[in-house]
């Protein structure tokens, strides 16, 4: 079971806009700590503050092999992105199962904070560029879904808001708002 209860579309909270992180003490390294621990436990290779009911600009990633690489984006902005486009299989903690093609900046350059306030910035390409995209857009309120046709993204919210329905019936937690 996730440390954080990770939120499922269609939740209306996943549309929430995240404010800049602006105190960074024990609190924030605690946060970026139990989000870490979510998204392995989950598994995923990458969690936006905003999927855990946290609306702070402030992302964990790590796409490696072994799981050992975790990178934090605190406040991350991109500075600079490819016109080269590509299209890479997405999928998402807050849409489980759901997987589809998404047209991404195929490089991008970011810029963040880090746990203790020091800028930095980072060249990706591959897949990591992707999930730094994927990760900032849960920032400002977008789920990768919206990037699919208007009938595959209702097809999906109608299969999440039928599971909430059963989970409901049957007496489980309802997480969805």
């Amino acid at each position: 079971m996730p440390l954080l209860n990770i939120l499922r579309f269609p939740d209306s909270r996943l549309h929430k806009i995240a404010k800049p992180v602006t105190v960074f003490d024990h609190r924030l390294k605690r946060l970026v700590a139990d989000m870490a621990e979510t998204m392995y436990e989950a598994p995923g290779i990458g969690l936006a503050a905003t999927q855990v009911d946290v609306h702070e600009r402030l992302i964990v990633i790590d796409t490696s092999e072994t799981r050992d690489d975790l990178r934090v984006f605190i406040n991350p902005e991109i500075i600079w992105a490819s016109e080269e486009k590509q299209v890479f299989e997405e999928g998402c903690l807050s849409v489980p199962g759901i997987y589809d093609g998404v047209l991404r900046h195929a490089r991008v350059k970011a810029r963040a904070l880090d746990t203790d306030g020091r800028h930095f910035e980072i060249d990706a390409d591959g897949l990591l560029a992707v999930c730094i995209q994927h990760e900032m857009d849960h920032l400002v309120g977008k789920v990768f879904v919206e990037y699919l046709s208007p009938l595959k993204r209702n097809r999906i919210k109608q299969k999440f808001l039928k599971e909430e329905r059963e989970e409901r019936r049957h007496g489980q937690k309802a997480t969805l708002r």
